[in-house]
């Protein structure tokens, strides 16, 4: 699920704690067994495949409490379209991808929306990003390079840390709770206005049974200790809503559809799974999307 940028809802405390001088054990597991159980934790891959649009709906949270929820919308089509919209206090703040090309809107001085192309770091890193799948799935024959890199405590829990490779060369460093085999954490490469990069960690929380899928309902992302992190908080799940491709076109273009409305039934929290450890997609799950700058 990944643009990420990205965030979550409330932090769910970590269970059964391991002392901070047990070392982690070798690795019992191959990647490909890895992968394997992700994949059948997640719901399998021959029911990921059925999805070919996912809509989801919540609210943005800052940690540092300063700032209201902010009402957000993404929507992602296979193979790679998306589009996250904010509405903060009436302004609207969106990004539009839609596999080629993609834009960003921000309310002007005049209250006039304010088109701009995505930056070339910010069309490379979207043209590379997974919709809707997990980078896990059928990576083999997506190019993609999977290698296992041992075994962290994520939140007090064990979890296999996988360097994951793409075919456009971006590498990620992905980690997979070795008891329930979902994604709990993903580390991404980010860039400042100035083109520095930094490490940005989104976590994921709160999976829901959305027909039988798994899919995270808390979405957490910061850059570092000590830095205010920012909460994607899934409240609604659509799969399979019709989305037209021209959802995805440039903003205020004349044959741009508007934005979808959905009202699923929250879905209720899949059993066992309420304390455990992101879209971006994620990797993992669906990427949590870039937040506007």
């Amino acid at each position: 699920m990944r643009w990420i940028a990205m965030a979550a809802l409330a932090a769910c405390g970590a269970a059964g704690a391991v002392a901070a001088d047990s070392p982690p054990k070798a690795a019992e597991l191959t990647v490909a067994q890895i992968a394997e159980k992700n994949i059948a934790a997640r719901g399998g891959l021959e029911a990921w495949r059925k999805v070919e649009t996912m809509v989801w709906v919540g609210h943005m949270e800052s940690t540092g409490g300063s700032l209201p929820p902010v009402p957000f919308v993404l929507q992602q089509k296979r193979p790679n379209k998306t589009r996250f919209e904010l509405n903060a206090i009436g302004q609207r703040t969106l990004r539009v991808f839609d596999g080629k090309r993609g834009w960003k809107v921000h309310p002007s001085q005049d209250g006039r929306p304010d088109v701009q192309p995505f930056t070339p770091q910010e069309l490379r890193f979207a043209q590379g990003e997974v919709v809707i799948d997990n980078p896990l799935f059928d990576y083999q024959s997506r190019r993609v390079a999977v290698e296992l890199d041992g075994i962290d405590q994520v939140e007090g829990r064990k979890a296999y840390r996988l360097i994951v490779r793409t075919a456009s060369g971006q590498r990620h460093n992905v980690w997979i709770d070795a008891q329930t085999f979902l994604d709990v954490k993903y580390d991404r490469t980010s860039y400042n206005a100035a083109g520095a990069p930094r490490t940005v960690s989104v976590f994921y929380r709160d999976y829901k049974t959305v027909e039988g899928l798994q899919i995270p309902g808390t979405i957490e992302t910061g850059a570092g200790p000590g830095q205010a992190s920012q909460k994607m908080v899934i409240e609604k799940i659509a799969l399979n809503p019709p989305l037209d491709d021209r959802v995805f076109g440039r903003p205020g273009g004349p044959n741009r559809r508007a934005t979808v409305t959905i009202e699923p039934e929250q879905a209720p929290a899949a059993p066992g799974l309420s304390n455990l450890p992101s879209n971006p997609p994620a990797a993992a799950p669906p990427q949590a999307p870039f937040l506007p700058k």
